[in-house]
């Protein structure tokens, strides 16, 4: 059994201003994706001043579209009776399939300003993707936040402001298998060319299975509970759509490769 660190999740105080952990390793994930993206740009014929762009774009997409998402899906009762929440970005809350979506959206408007296709721009991204989700998972670790179910595993964690039983570190899974592990699929994945939509499609899918396996372990929201079946959560739920496309995209890349 293992004791939780409580690290103190306030970072640096300058005054009365308060830097989160937090908040910094949205840094850590967005500064990983800027040097890496910059590297790849060698090898695809893109600038530098592309690469800026685009983090800028993905940056906008993922705080935005983090919020948005998630008022949406695990909090939209409080948002009818009180709309001001979506703005209340300091009081916590982001959703990864809403952060997802506003990518997807970003990495859209990218593509029309630098004439490159939608899914040119989503394989080139997409293993750089995993830094942030790794990042975030520390983030969420720190906070004492997104706990996993009681477990006598020698992984367990005890964690003294929830009881005597110890927990999944399921922060710590999922940062270990959305971010280091997808990070290095991707990154080998793609360090030679590949069909269109191929990179993305493999983004999806193992994205999906890492999270869909992680929830099973992890708590549902207190306010949420388990959606489906009696043990679907939210994140499954929004994970399966995930999944079909994913499979569904290296379908198609399967085919783009065969008439190349």
């Amino acid at each position: 059994m293992l004791n939780y660190p409580q690290i103190d999740p306030v970072a640096l105080s300058l005054g009365s201003l308060n830097i989160h952990w937090y908040g910094l390793m949205y840094l850590v994930g967005f500064l990983g994706a800027w040097l890496l993206g910059r590297y790849r740009a060698k090898r695809n014929g893109w600038s530098n001043d592309q690469i800026d762009d685009l983090i800028f774009y993905a940056a906008m997409g993922v705080v935005l579209g983090g919020r948005i998402g998630y008022v949406l899906f695990y909090n939209f009762p409080v948002f009818i009776d009180n709309p001001i929440i979506l703005i209340k970005i300091w009081q916590g809350g982001m959703s990864f399939h809403g952060g997802l979506l506003g990518v997807l959206i970003a990495m859209y408007l990218f593509g029309k300003k630098y004439k490159h296709s939608f899914f040119e721009v989503t394989d080139f991204i997409a293993p750089l993707v995993p830094i942030g989700l790794g990042a975030g998972r520390v983030g969420n670790f720190i906070n004492g936040e997104l706990w996993g179910k009681p477990t006598d595993s020698v992984f367990g964690m005890l964690v003294p402001d929830l009881g005597e039983l110890p927990r999944h570190p399921s922060q710590l899974y999922e940062a270990a298998s959305e971010g280091v592990l997808l990070f290095l699929i991707l990154w080998f994945y793609s360090s030679k060319p590949k069909a269109t939509m191929a990179v993305s499609g493999l983004f999806l899918i193992g994205y999906g299975v890492f999270r869909f396996s992680v929830e099973f372990v992890r708590l549902p929201d207190a306010h949420l509970g388990y959606l489906a079946f009696g043990w679907l959560t939210m994140g499954q739920v929004l994970t399966v759509p995930m999944l079909l496309l994913g499979v569904f995209l290296m379908f198609k890349a399967k085919q783009i490769g065969k008439k190349a």
